[in-house]
C-alpha cells in the first residue's frame, strides 16, 4: 500500500512531483487543467520531459489524474454530454502521454433525466470514451456522496456501469471513504469497514478498485454531502484508517489523501500543503508501521 496526495501542479506540472515529495508522497494527484475550465493548453514535448524526469527525481511511484468538475455524463444537456465525453477522453491521452496509472471522474447528476436514464446515458458515455482507446491511463470511476442525483454513490450502480459498459471490465473503481460513508457505507468499526469492502468485492471485485481517496467526514454517516475533514478530526475517526490501511485484502490500494488545505485552496502550494495534510500522511505512515 503507498499513501499520497493530491496536489498542485501550479506553475508547472513538474512541480506536482516536488510538493509531493515534501509532504512525504509515494504516489500523487493532479489536475493537468483548471478544474473549472473545459479547454487545455496542449501539453508540449518539453514538458512531458520535464515532468517524467520530475517524477522520478521525487521519488514518485506513481501519478493518478483528477478529471475536471464540469464532467456529467447523466445531462439532459447534449453539450455538457458531449462535452464530457471529450474532455474525459482527452484526459486520458494526456494522461498516457504524461505516464499516469489512471485518470478518476465523477460521474455527474441525473437530477434532468431521472437515475434510470442517468444510467443508460453514463453508460452510452463510457462506450464513446473508451471507443478506440489504446492508452494505457486507466479510466476510473469515483463513488459520489449521492447528494441529490448524483450518480455512483451504491456499490450496485457501479456494477451496473462497469457491466454495461463494452470494455466495462478495463474500468477501474477510485474509492473514496468520506464519500462512501455519507453515502450509507460505515467505515467506523473493524466489523464494519470488513463488511463494506466484502460486500464491494462481492458486487465488483477487489482488484476492481484500484485507488481510494482517505477522508475523513465533516458530516454525519448517511447525510448524502460531500465534505472531507483531516484524519480523526472527522465523524469516521482514525481507528477507521488504522483497519483501512492494515486490511490484508486491500494492500494493493494506492491511497490518496484529499483532506482541506490549511489556506483553504484545494492543492494549493505552501505552509498548507506541508502543514495539516502533512500531519494526515504521518497518521497514514504510522499505521502502516505497526507490527501485526
Amino acid at each position: 500500500m503507498r499513501f499520497g496526495a493530491h496536489v498542485s501542479g501550479a506553475g508547472g506540472l513538474y512541480l506536482a512531483p516536488i510538493n509531493g515529495k515534501a509532504l512525504g508522497c509515494e504516489v500523487i494527484q493532479i489536475f493537468t487543467r483548471s478544474p473549472q475550465m473545459w479547454t487545455a493548453k496542449a501539453l508540449v514535448a518539453s514538458e512531458l520531459e520535464r515532468f517524467k524526469s520530475s517524477v522520478i527525481e521525487n521519488g514518485i511511484e506513481a501519478v493518478y489524474i483528477h478529471a475536471p468538475y464540469l464532467i456529467n455524463l447523466a445531462s439532459a444537456n447534449s453539450r455538457v454530454w458531449n462535452g464530457s465525453i471529450g474532455m474525459l477522453r482527452e484526459e486520458l491521452e494526456r494522461g498516457s502521454e504524461l505516464g499516469c496509472r489512471g485518470m478518476m471522474f465523477h460521474p455527474g447528476s441525473a437530477k434532468d433525466v431521472g437515475r434510470e436514464n442517468g444510467l443508460e446515458l453514463v453508460i452510452e458515455g463510457l462506450n464513446k470514451i473508451m471507443s478506440g482507446y489504446k492508452g494505457k491511463c486507466q479510466l476510473l470511476i469515483e463513488i459520489s456522496a449521492g447528494a441529490g442525483e448524483v450518480m455512483g454513490d451504491t456499490f450496485e450502480e457501479l456494477a451496473l456501469m462497469l457491466k454495461g459498459a463494452n470494455r466495462g471490465d478495463e474500468i477501474g473503481i477510485c474509492f473514496d471513504t468520506q464519500h462512501a460513508f455519507a453515502s450509507g457505507y460505515d467505515l467506523r468499526t473493524e466489523v464494519g469497514l470488513n463488511e463494506v469492502f466484502d460486500k464491494f468485492d462481492r458486487l465488483i471485485g477487489l482488484d476492481r478498485m484500484i485507488l481510494s481517496h482517505c477522508n475523513d467526514s465533516k458530516v454525519d454517516f448517511g447525510v448524502h454531502k460531500d465534505r472531507h475533514e483531516h484524519l480523526g478530526r472527522g465523524r469516521i475517526g482514525k481507528e477507521s484508517f488504522k483497519f483501512l490501511v492494515n486490511h490484508p485484502k486491500l494492500q494493493h490500494l494506492d491511497l490518496i489523501l484529499e483532506t482541506p488545505m490549511d489556506d483553504g485552496k484545494e492543492g494549493a502550494q505552501g505552509a498548507g500543503e506541508v502543514g495539516s495534510r502533512g500531519e494526515d500522511m504521518a497518521i497514514l505512515k504510522a499505521f502502516r508501521n505497526l507490527t501485526p
